[in-house]
Order: structure tokens, then sequence, then C-alpha cells
């Protein structure tokens, strides 16, 4: 008979996974302590996003044998965060999540380093997110995880038969939450759809008649947007609107509580501003914490082989009693993301900035102000100044020489591109092969294929 009182291991319900074989296990599973030990100390884990389902899955992570974690999220905690977001506390007011969240998880899990990033995604290079064996997402925003998609699809690289290596893929686990709704997906890039494959899942914005925002008025929405679409406009002129910008969020808050009151409409508040300003649905703390313990299974699953993966998009629905399925969307060959790149054709004469140019202009890309990366060489940054100014003399160099004179490789281009009427950040993939260089002849290529 077992001893009851005897102290059972920490690690009882991981080596249950881990320690054992099945039926369901991947064909590079080998069980054993080795395994478990491996993953506390080499796997890396990137968590993007510290909210409602970043909390979640931090602490997650962390209770599944994760060891070495990084957290990034640019924004600050708020009152109105408290209800859902439990590793934050009133006195937590003001700070950056991602360094309150990495404190709070360390404190009370043994042993696990989290690093804490306080910045944008953007103004990250891309040899640090390189640096991770998997990619955690826990998002609220389309337009970032478009981004953060198009990063891990950078580094996949394709061998002659247009193959996927696998060394040069970067699984990611995405989560997301409306409410009582949620899903949960893996994405393996040349293998499973990316983000860009099944964008379609997401409906569009919902949008109000100007004529309604700027004449009657019927609810909070409508004065939050009168503010964001028509007033500031008329007081700013040609200034862009920044939603993650504290100070332009307040200012149409302001101007929706003034616009309120003049109609008697209730209901305006910051944080139902935010939510309308960036089509945020407000989250729900079960829905996080379900949706989370999806993604960090799936995690475990994707660096450990102890199970099937997911194949590859479980939704869940809450609303009404309890709903959960799995689809498995196919991947979109012709995606300009996660596909082998977009095929250009080029002069060897042609100047980095002449082919900064032609990206402008090409029908597929539409990227104004691009950055370019050859593997892990800068070729130019737009941004920041002094970056920019060490990369200007390139500019004028061609781009033959700038890329070590091959005939043809991979780079990577960052900028700005119209998606759906609105500019978005855009990360994408080019192949680029030089007429006229030794070994490649007109029949190796195609103008913009």
């Amino acid at each position: 008979m077992a001893d009851l009182d005897a102290p059972q291991s920490k690690t009882r319900d991981l080596d249950k996974l881990l320690l054992r074989a099945g039926n369901l296990v991947g064909p590079d599973f080998y069980p054993g302590a080795e395994l478990r030990d491996d993953i506390r100390e080499y796997v890396r884990v990137l968590v993007v996003g510290a909210g409602g389902l970043g909390c979640e899955l931090l602490k997650d992570l962390a209770l599944s044998g994760f060891r070495n974690l990084d957290v990034i999220d640019m924004d600050r905690i708020e009152v109105t965060n408290l209800n859902r977001q439990f590793l934050f506390r009133l006195e937590d007011v003001g700070k950056p999540k991602a360094e309150v969240a990495a404190k709070r998880v360390m404190e009370r899990v043994s042993g696990v380093e989290i690093v804490p990033h306080f910045s944008r995604i953007e103004d990250k290079e891309l040899d640090f997110y390189s640096d991770f064996n998997i990619i955690a997402l826990g998002l609220d925003s389309i337009e970032a995880r478009r981004y953060i998609n198009g990063v891990a699809c950078g580094f996949l690289e394709y061998d002659e038969d247009d193959t996927p290596r696998r060394e040069t893929i970067k699984p990611m686990v995405d989560g997301g939450t409306e409410g009582f709704k949620g899903h949960a997906r893996v994405i393996v890039p040349g293998v499973t759809p990316c983000f860009e494959c099944t964008i379609w899942l997401f409906p569009p914005q919902v949008k109000f008649p100007l004529c309604t925002l700027a004449e009657t008025p019927r609810n909070a929405a409508h004065c939050i947007e009168y503010a964001h679409l028509i007033k500031w406009h008329e007081v700013h002129g040609g200034k862009s609107f920044d939603p993650d910008e504290p100070e332009h969020m307040k200012w149409v808050y302001d101007g929706a509580i003034k616009r309120a009151e003049l109609f008697g409409i209730p209901g305006v508040t910051y944080s139902l501003t935010q939510g309308v300003v960036k089509n945020i649905i407000p989250a729900i703390a079960s829905t996080n914490a379900i949706i989370s313990a999806a993604c960090a299974l799936e995690t475990l699953k994707i660096v450990s082989g102890c199970s099937k993966t997911l194949a590859n998009y479980l939704t869940y629905n809450g609303g009404e009693g309890l709903h959960t399925k799995v689809t498995e969307f196919e991947r979109d060959q012709d995606c300009l993301v996660c596909g082998p790149g977009i095929l250009i054709e080029l002069d060897t004469s042609i100047t980095l900035q002449k082919f900064i140019d032609m990206l402008e202009e090409h029908p597929k890309l539409l990227l104004s102000k691009a950055s370019v990366k050859h593997g892990k060489d800068s070729l130019y940054m737009q941004a920041p100044p002094v970056l920019e100014e060490m990369h200007r003399p390139n500019l004028s160099k061609p781009l033959y020489d700038l890329m070590g004179r091959v005939q043809k490789d991979t780079v990577h281009v960052f900028g700005t591109a119209l998606k759906n009427e609105e500019k978005q950040s855009s990360l994408t993939k080019l192949r680029v092969v030089f007429k006229g260089a030794d070994g490649v002849t007109d029949m190796d290529t195609a103008i913009g294929a």
C-alpha cells in the first residue's frame, strides 16, 4: 500500500507525459528524465503579450517545466486590467506589464528565469526572435499577430525542391479570446497554415457611417469614434493618431466625454474608449485560463514530441453551455509570407536605393519606407536615425555587391504596406535572382512570379 503521507513530486503530472511512452507520441519522442531536464535547461520560449492571456501563459509555461522564458509587452498596467490580469496589484498601476508579470511568476515558481522586455515588438532586431525555440502569442491585435507571423516565417528556408528546411522552422502557438469565445492554434511555418493563410477567419472591424457620428450619435461608441475619426483630424491636421500612445488615447477619451454630455449619452469610459478604438472585446478570466492551458500544452507537445500536436485550430465557445471544435485548415500554397518567397529578378547593377523604390511599386508588395536585411546583415534601416545614417552609404551601392555577389538568395524587407485600405507594418521574404550572374539564365527566373 502506498504511503499517503509521502511527499509527492512537484513534477508528477509532467512526468506522466515525459517519462513514459504512449500510442500518440511523435516519431522523435524519447521518454526519460533527460528529456525533462533538457527542456528545463535548453528550451527558450518567448511569450508575446503580458495581458490577460499573457499572464496565464507565463504562469502555465513556468509550471509546465519551462525554465527559460522571455516576455515582451509595450503596455503599462491600468486599473481596468486588475479584474482579469491576476499577476497585477493596485500598487502596480503605471508599471510595465512585462516587468511586473515576470517578477510575480519568478516569486511563485522556483527555478524559473523570466526576462522581461518593455518595448514594441517592432523595435526588436530579427536576431532577438531567432534565439527562441518557440513563440507563444497572447495578443489582442491582428496587426501584431501579422507582424510576429512575418518574423517567424522570415526565418524559414526552402531547399531546391521547395521543401522547408526543418532546422529553419520557428513554431508558434497562438491564443486569442473574445468574451466567452477563444481559439488556440499551432503554426508550423511551411507545414501548417500561417496566420496570413487564414486571415479571412477574422471579421472586418465594425465601421460606423460618418453621418451618424457627426449628426446623430446614439451610443457611447458613436461618441468615441467621433472624437477619434473626425475631431482628431480637425484639431491635429495631418498628425497621425497612435492608439498605443497614452496621451493620444486620453485626448480621444476627453473628446468623447464632451460629445456624450452634449447629447446626453451615458457609458463613455476610458476602457471602452480603448476597446472601440483598438477594436478590443473585453476579456474574461475563465476564458483566458482555458485557452492558455491549451496553448501551454501544445507548446510542451511541440518541444518534446510527447503527443501529436493540435491539427491545427481549436475553437472554444462558453457563451451558452460548452462547445469546442478542432478544425484542420490547409496552407495557402501561394502565401506570400510562409511560402518560398516572392521571386524578383534584378540586374547586377541595380543599387539598393533603386531596389527599395521598386518595392513601393511592386503590385504584390506596395511596401514603403522599407528596411532591408540579408541573412544577419542589415543592408539599410529606416529607423532609428542613428542606424539610418550608419547604413545610408549602402543606398548608392549595387545590391549584388552588398549580398556578396551571390547568384540568388533571400532577403527580408520590413516597412509599411497598404492592406485592407489601412497602413500596416509588414515583413516579407523575397527571393532575389540576379540576371547575368554566373550560372543564372533567363529560364531560371520569372519577373515578379
